[in-house]
């Protein structure tokens, strides 16, 4: 056996592992708090939340980060333990054992990659990293594992009376089989909601003097992007717009995160605070990306409902996204149909997709380029916690 094989090994288990627990905390920082923004969503297509939150971001309610975790330690275990004697006969079993579990990790690698890739068209940084690392092990372990694989199954006997008979070894096992079992029993699940209830309750977060300060000063010391305030309706003090994806799972968090904020000052300040939406759906049929295939149709559906009446938009708006995970054609025509009685949707398509490609054109123009984007008196900012919008907003209609 090389002497670089085991190194390399439990390297890129220690890789693997590391990965894989933090897409776990990511994954579990998701379920707990409807705000939290992680540090490996770069954009909308390369973003962890987005494949966690899909339908491959799970197995039986079980987070696939899980599995990652599993396997990596039981490569690790082999590694450490079972190739402590690198020229051995027993370490030569044990890396069989981790090409093994290589070839059972690469399957699933080419499953989650491909459904990332070209089915979501969403790249997950921690995800990348464990199957590099899961390829890495496969390389490496089919380098220096026996050529005779036939060979394990005469040594298996031996190895599983090693196993018992070694306080260590079983003390070890004990310990990667109780902490799997228990790592997946013992992970939160995400609520189950059915369509219509009511969106999770966002925390209350309240911002001390000092927090405060340091945001107002932030705030005085961006600059406003011109085009942006072109668009502000006259007479305004603070003009809140947002850059939306009906499809998009954080825009949908935004929406139920700010409406209350959005509400407050619309019925304390009328006349001098106003939040707009503009369509940025990714969709090519609008005029950039390709990742969500209704995208297009449910903003056709809210631009027909708000035409008809802006508080059936509205209404709309808030239904859709409670549905968004059940995104289809015939639902979003339901909708519009229950919701604003507007059935003419096929008819009023091509006109109404025109008006959407504009509003994608002056994303484009001002840098748009994921969803959601927000501008707050054309200062361009990300997904804040609610506390922060609120003192912004606050903040700018208090200002002369």
């Amino acid at each position: 056996m090389s002497k670089y094989g085991r190194p390399l090994l439990l390297v890129l288990a220690l890789v693997a592992l590391a990965a894989s627990v933090a897409s776990l905390y990511v994954h579990y920082r998701l379920i707990a708090d409807p705000t939290y923004v992680s540090f490996c969503d770069v954009s909308e297509t390369v973003s962890c939340e987005a494949v966690y939150k899909s339908a491959y971001g799970t197995a039986f309610g079980v987070p696939v980060a899980a599995g990652g975790v599993v396997w990596a330690a039981l490569v690790l275990v082999l590694v450490g333990y079972g190739m402590r004697a690198p020229r051995s006969e027993a370490a030569a079993r044990a890396a069989g054992y981790v090409f093994l579990l290589s070839v059972v990790g690469l399957a699933s690698v080419f499953y989650f990659a491909y459904a990332s890739f070209f089915v979501l068209q969403k790249a997950c940084p921690l995800c990348i990293a464990v199957y590099a690392s899961v390829a890495g092990v496969f390389i490496v372990s089919s380098a220096i594992a026996p050529a005779k694989l036939g060979s394990l199954l005469s040594g298996m006997g031996s190895d599983i009376g090693g196993l018992i008979s070694s306080p260590n070894a079983m003390g070890l096992g004990a310990l990667w089989l109780i902490g799997s079992l228990a790592l997946v029993a013992l992970f939160p699940r995400e609520a189950i909601r059915e369509p219509g209830t009511a969106a999770p309750v966002v925390p209350v977060e309240t911002l001390d003097q000092a927090q405060l300060e340091e945001w107002h000063t932030w705030i005085d010391a961006q600059p406003r992007v011109p085009l942006v305030m072109a668009q502000a309706p006259a007479g305004v003090k603070v003009w809140v717009l947002k850059f939306n994806d009906y499809q998009c799972p954080a825009c949908r968090m935004t929406y139920f995160a700010y409406k209350d904020i959005f509400a407050k000052y619309e019925a304390s300040n009328p006349q001098e605070f106003r939040y707009e939406t503009r369509d940025f759906p990714l969709n090519s049929k609008c005029g950039v990306g390709a990742a969500h295939s209704f995208a297009c149709e449910a903003a056709v559906a809210v631009r027909l409902a708000k035409s008809k009446d802006p508080a059936r938009g509205r209404q709309l708006e808030n239904w859709l996204f409670e549905r968004q995970e059940s995104f289809s054609l015939d639902l979003i025509k339901q909708g519009l149909s229950e919701i604003a009685q507007v059935n003419s949707f096929d008819a009023e398509y091509p006109k109404t997709i025109e008006a959407i490609r504009e509003d994608v054109k002056l994303g484009t123009s001002v840098g748009v380029n994921g969803t959601p984007t927000f501008f707050v008196n054309g200062i361009r900012v990300n997904s804040l916690r609610p506390a922060y919008l609120d003192a912004a907003i606050a903040y700018l209609l208090a200002k002369t």
